[in-house]
C-alpha cells in the first residue's frame, strides 16, 4: 500500500462520517489532502468539474475551513459534491454561491432496529425460511479467502452481466476483491458453493456500516439476499455497531417531497427516467426492496454544486464520473448490452421449447 493510500485509510477511520466515505479508497479515485494533515477529499475529474465522493473527510469543527481550502485549490475549478448528506448540506445551507438538488434518499436504521424489523415482519421471516429450507448457509469469509476465491468472482461476474447498464465505478465500484481491506464480506453458500454475498463498508465516525453490495448468483433461491443481510447485520450488531445504511436509492419515492424543490427541468428529467429507464435501472424495484425492511428514517441525499443554479452540465459531469465516458456513449452501450441479453434469453426460451440444449450460442 502506497503512502497516500495509507494516509487516506487513516483519515477515513478517524473522521469518516458520510455514508460513502469508504468509497474514497476505491481504485481510480483522486485524493486531495489538506495542509493541516487532518483532512481529505476524494474526487474524480469529469467535464470540467471536480466531482466529490460525498463530502470532505474531516472533523466537523474544521469542515468549513476544509471546504474553503479545497475549493480554492486547482485554480478554483467547479466542484459538485455528489451523495452529500445532512452535515455538508447544513454547512453550506446559507453560504452564497452554491446550489443543491435532491438526488434520492437512503434508508437508515440502528443495527438493533433492523434486526427487530426482521423478526417482526412475516414476509421477511418467510424469505429467510425459504432460503434455509433450500440449504443456504451464510458465513463471514476472511479477506484472504475473499481475494483468492474464483467462485466468488464468478458470482459477481454473473450478477454484473444481468445489470442493465455496463459496470460503473466512482461510488459503486464493483471490483472490490483485489482490495477488500476494511470491508466485511458475508457469503451465502449452497452445498459449499458460493451463490451470493453481501459486502459491508465501514462508516467509522457513526459507528456504522453501509451495505455496499448485495449480490445474488444465478443458482441462488429466493430469500438468499435477505438471509445474507440478516446474518451480516446480526454480526455487526453483536460487535456493537450502531448505525446501518443500505445506501442511496436514486430518485426514491421516499424523497418525493424533498425533490419538489428541484428545478423544473430536473424534475421532468427524473420523471422521464423513472418511466423509461427501467430496463437499465429498476428505480422502483430497489425502492421496494429496501422499503420492506421498514427503515427508521429515509435521509435525503444531495448534489451540491458551486454554481448559483444547478446546471445540466453539472449533472452530466456526475454521470460521467460513474460511467467514465460521455453519457450518450454510456446510454448507447446500455442499449447494445440489453439487446444482446434479450437475444440470449430468446435462444434459451427457444431451446427449452424444442427440448434441446439450453446452452447459449452467444459467448459471455
Amino acid at each position: 500500500m502506497d503512502d497516500d493510500l495509507q494516509r487516506a485509510y487513516e483519515l477515513v477511520y478517524r473522521f469518516g462520517w458520510n455514508t460513502t466515505c469508504f468509497q474514497i479508497l476505491n481504485p481510480g479515485m483522486r485524493r486531495w489532502f489538506g495542509e493541516d494533515g487532518g483532512s481529505m477529499v476524494g474526487y474524480v475529474r469529469a467535464d470540467g468539474f471536480r466531482v466529490v465522493a460525498g463530502a470532505p473527510v474531516v472533523h466537523e469543527s474544521n469542515l468549513k475551513q476544509t471546504i474553503a481550502e479545497w475549493e480554492s485549490s486547482d485554480g478554483g475549478s467547479p466542484v459538485c459534491y455528489f451523495c452529500a448528506e445532512s452535515r455538508l448540506e447544513s454547512a453550506l445551507h446559507e453560504a452564497p454561491g452554491y446550489s443543491k438538488v435532491v438526488v434520492g434518499a437512503q434508508p437508515c436504521w440502528t443495527a438493533e432496529s433492523w434486526l427487530q424489523r426482521a423478526r417482526e415482519t412475516a414476509s421477511l421471516r418467510a424469505q429467510f425460511s425459504r432460503a434455509m429450507s433450500k440449504g443456504v448457509r451464510v458465513s463471514e469469509w476472511p479477506l484472504g479467502r475473499v481475494k483468492q476465491s474464483a467462485d466468488l468472482r464468478n458470482v459477481l461476474d454473473h450478477w454484473l452481466q444481468t445489470r442493465g447498464l455496463p459496470p460503473m465505478h466512482f461510488l459503486i465500484e464493483p471490483q472490490i476483491f483485489e482490495r477488500p481491506d476494511g470491508r466485511r464480506i458475508f457469503v451465502a453458500e449452497r452445498e459449499g458453493v458460493p451463490i451470493g454475498f453481501v459486502s459491508l463498508a465501514p462508516i467509522p465516525a457513526r459507528e456504522g456500516w453501509l451495505t455496499e453490495m448485495f449480490v445474488r448468483g444465478k443458482n441462488a433461491p429466493n430469500g438468499t439476499v435477505e438471509l445474507t443481510l440478516r446474518e451480516a447485520i446480526s454480526a455487526i450488531a453483536a460487535d456493537g455497531s450502531k448505525f446501518v445504511s443500505m445506501g442511496m436509492v436514486p430518485l426514491s419515492k421516499q424523497a418525493r417531497i424533498a425533490m419538489s424543490v428541484n428545478p423544473a427541468w430536473l424534475r421532468s428529467l427524473a420523471a422521464w427516467a423513472r418511466a423509461h429507464m427501467r430496463r437499465f435501472y429498476n428505480f422502483d424495484g430497489l425502492d421496494f426492496f429496501k422499503s420492506k425492511f421498514i427503515p427508521d428514517v429515509w435521509e435525503p441525499v444531495y448534489a451540491i454544486s458551486t454554481e448559483s443554479r444547478f446546471s445540466l452540465r453539472a449533472l452530466l459531469a456526475v454521470v460521467r464520473a460513474f460511467t467514465g465516458v460521455h453519457p450518450a456513449a454510456a446510454f448507447a452501450s446500455g442499449i447494445l448490452k440489453a439487446a444482446r441479453q434479450e437475444m440470449v434469453w430468446l435462444v434459451h426460451r427457444g431451446s427449452r421449447r424444442q427440448g434441446g440444449s439450453s446452452r447459449p450460442i452467444f459467448p459471455r
